[in-house]
């Protein structure tokens, strides 16, 4: 995989009847990094994800991930990527070892070597003292935990998390930045949404402003503040926002 196949995307646009979800969003993102998409409900973050990850066919272009058509070649697309939902569903009567066991068998990994995936995912996502309990009955950040267990499952090349940190206390969140960042050490290519601004100027290498389904914008924490003339992401995504605003 070189370095610019992990993620790209040209021209993507979805309509939902008339309603015009994502409007000719193109990005790229490489091996070993983070790249946030930032923007507010309802901006088009999730339908992007979800264009790139084949659980949605574009109305007009195409993405491919590791060089791989999510539309054309989804089981293949499936094997290279880690996908995280915006929510936190799990089986509730299946306990975190049993749900890793499923998603890992339906990926087509060996016992022996989910055997082995599951002890290094529970070392270093912390699950041991939870991982025979039901789902059903762990916390919110326990189940996040187990979440992205799930999406790390079978050593993907790619992860593509929806809101990794919703819903999550400050210590919780922290954790989970920190396995993002850890699997971008790795060479993992990341492409997460995010709402939390405070946390994309920490875990973002680059990082894309999304506004009515447009990509109004992307670069560098630096290369934004910059652009705007401002001293925090927050303050450069509202000018980045209102600029786009008033354009005619």
């Amino acid at each position: 995989m070189t370095m610019t196949e992990a993620i790209a995307a040209d021209g993507l646009v979805r309509l939902f009847g008339d309603v015009l979800a994502v409007d000719r969003v193109s990005l790229r993102v490489e091996p070993g990094e983070v790249y946030g998409l930032l923007g507010a409900n309802g901006a088009g973050k999730t339908t992007t994800l979800r264009m790139l990850s084949g659980l949605l066919t574009p109305t007009k272009g195409s993405a491919t991930i590791a060089g791989f058509c999510p539309i054309n070649d989804p089981i293949r697309v499936k094997r290279i990527i880690g996908y995280l939902t915006g929510d936190t569903a799990l089986y509730a009567r299946l306990t975190p070892r049993e749900t890793l066991q499923f998603f890992g068998g339906v990926s087509g990994s060996s016992v022996e070597t989910l055997d082995e995936r599951i002890e290094v995912l529970a070392q270093d996502l912390d699950l041991f003292s939870f991982l025979d309990r039901r789902c059903g009955t762990l916390s919110t950040g326990q189940r996040q935990r187990v979440a992205i267990a799930r999406a790390l499952i079978h050593d993907p090349q790619v992860l593509i998390l929806d809101e990794p940190t919703a819903a999550l206390d400050v210590v919780s969140a922290r954790f989970i930045n920190q396995r993002v960042r850890a699997e971008a050490g790795r060479g993992r290519a990341v492409l997460l949404s995010t709402h939390k601004l405070s946390e994309a100027e920490l875990v973002c290498d680059r990082i894309g402003v999304l506004h009515a389904g447009r990509l109004i914008h992307e670069g560098s924490l630096l290369e934004l503040q910059s652009e705007t003339g401002t001293s925090t992401l927050t303050e450069a995504f509202l000018a980045l926002v209102e600029r786009a605003e008033d354009e005619p």
